[in-house]
């Protein structure tokens, strides 16, 4: 009997890893590393509650960190096995993953000064640049609808999920004792009718489903509603005379915004105002976007483009483009009537908590937020409205106004989740996956009135036999 045991993102949205155990083979379900009020503590414990030699390969849903960032530790413990993912999700994740890397020695080193003046056991690395290396070496890209094999017992295909880039739905065939199985593990599902991003595959058949909850606990306000929100926002912010901040995700979200800004800017929305993408990660992965423009819903980039279909070129005139810290840091001489896109996008680091630092006691200035804010964090604060941030060290009054635009989600919204389940014939057996505990919760109660199918929802390290 096959099983998997969900070592992450159960019961919680970060940290997805769930490890399928068969007769004859171990495949790990994405390698995601933990963000939020968990993220510390997994850097000071063991990396793993499962032995990475045993695993003979990953597939990768897509190039999240939450999905990817353990994939260098996974193979500093042993892991040697190929990484099956799409096309575009290995090009995006060398960028991911170096990123992170930096990012994650800062957090070492912060951790380890306080644990030497606390007379307490410096941390070694859990892993290397070369450990990014391998990982790159062994990526196995593959193209959407294209059936591979880890063993032969064991295929997969890719199918589009429509969440960012290169993400994929997984439909696993598991074959035992002549007995064939499906398991179809959505990762992250898109919303529907996004402008950049098709909508996700439907599938019609499985004997189980992991599907994710991340907002299995309410719908999304539509893109008409949405962009119009976002115009009052940003008009308002105009009027104070301030500036507009918006923490936003590398990939997938910084593509959205540009596209959405574009619409606002052609349509004259956005005259007067100068426009600043500050993430050299962004940048680089925006121009990976650029290179796929074509196999996605692009139609809205090129009516809007004068040229070739681009988000960086002959799209947004106001638009710069910020690579070198010194250019970031001159951002802050400019006093009203700036858009500044940075990451991370829940706020945990990176160059928008340069800008929050700068501006956030500001009252006329404004932060608003367009992705989803792990427990935990900064963003999360925010949201909640709290009225003091620690930055840096420093005590920092919120006197920003803070907005949350919810139809910017790249996740499916509670009835899109249901829209996607219900195509299922006959009904499959049904594993939520990738949510807070109250909002799976929900959407377990909401599949059950509006579909009449249980579904379950595991508890970190429960084994699922199937």
């Amino acid at each position: 009997m096959a099983t998997i045991t969900c070592y992450g993102a159960a019961q919680e949205v970060t940290g997805s890893c769930h490890l399928i155990r068969t007769g004859t083979t171990s495949v790990l379900l994405d390698c995601g590393m933990h963000q939020g009020s968990r993220a510390r503590r997994h850097l000071e414990s063991q990396p793993f509650d499962f032995n990475p030699a045993l695993v003979d390969a990953v597939i990768l849903s897509h190039a999240h960190l939450d999905h990817s960032g353990r994939l260098p530790a996974l193979v500093h413990e042993g892991f040697d096995g190929p990484i099956y993912c799409t096309q575009a999700t290995a090009q995006l994740l060398p960028v991911m993953l170096f990123d992170s890397y930096s990012l994650y020695q800062n957090d070492l080193k912060r951790i380890n000064r306080k644990n030497q003046r606390q007379g307490k056991p410096v941390l070694s690395e859990g892993y290397t640049v070369d450990d990014i290396h391998k990982v790159i070496e062994q990526c196995r890209p593959q193209a959407y609808r294209q059936r591979f094999s880890v063993d032969a017992n064991f295929e997969a295909v890719l199918l589009d999920a429509g969440h960012i880039l290169g993400s994929a739905i997984s439909r696993i065939t598991i074959n035992e004792r002549d007995v064939r199985k499906t398991l179809v593990y959505s990762g992250d599902l898109g919303k529907q009718g996004t402008l950049l991003m098709k909508d996700p595959e439907i599938v019609t058949h499985a004997d189980i489903v992991m599907m994710e909850g991340t907002y299995g606990d309410r719908n999304h306000r539509d893109l008409t509603n949405t962009l119009s929100q976002f115009k009052q926002i940003l008009k308002a912010a105009f009027a104070r005379n301030g500036n507009a901040l918006l923490p936003a995700f590398a990939v997938g979200r910084t593509q959205e915004l540009l596209l959405y800004l574009g619409q606002l800017q052609h349509s004259g929305e956005l005259d007067n105002w100068t426009i600043f993408l500050d993430s050299p990660m962004a940048i680089e992965v925006t121009r990976i976007y650029d290179q796929w423009l074509t196999s996605l819903d692009c139609e809205g980039v090129q009516s809007l483009s004068d040229g070739d279909a681009t988000l960086l070129k002959n799209f947004i005139s106001s638009l710069h483009l910020t690579i070198e810290p010194e250019h970031s840091m001159a951002i802050n001489n400019i006093k009203n009537h700036a858009i500044i896109i940075a990451g991370s996008g829940m706020c945990t680091g990176g160059r928008i908590t340069h800008h929050l630092k700068h501006r956030i006691w500001d009252k006329r200035n404004t932060i608003i937020f367009v992705g989803y804010q792990a427990q935990g964090t900064p963003g999360r604060a925010m949201v909640n409205g709290v009225k003091n941030i620690k930055l840096f060290g420093e005590d920092l009054q919120v006197n920003a106004s803070v907005e949350t635009l919810g139809g910017f989600s790249a996740h499916a919204g509670q009835q899109e989740l249901l829209d996607w389940l219900k195509h299922f014939k006959p009904a499959p057996r049904i594993v939520l996956v990738h949510g807070e505990a109250d909002a799976l919760d929900i959407l377990s109660d909401k599949i059950w009135q509006d579909l009449q199918l249980h579904s379950e929802v595991p508890a970190p390290g429960q084994v699922v036999a199937f």
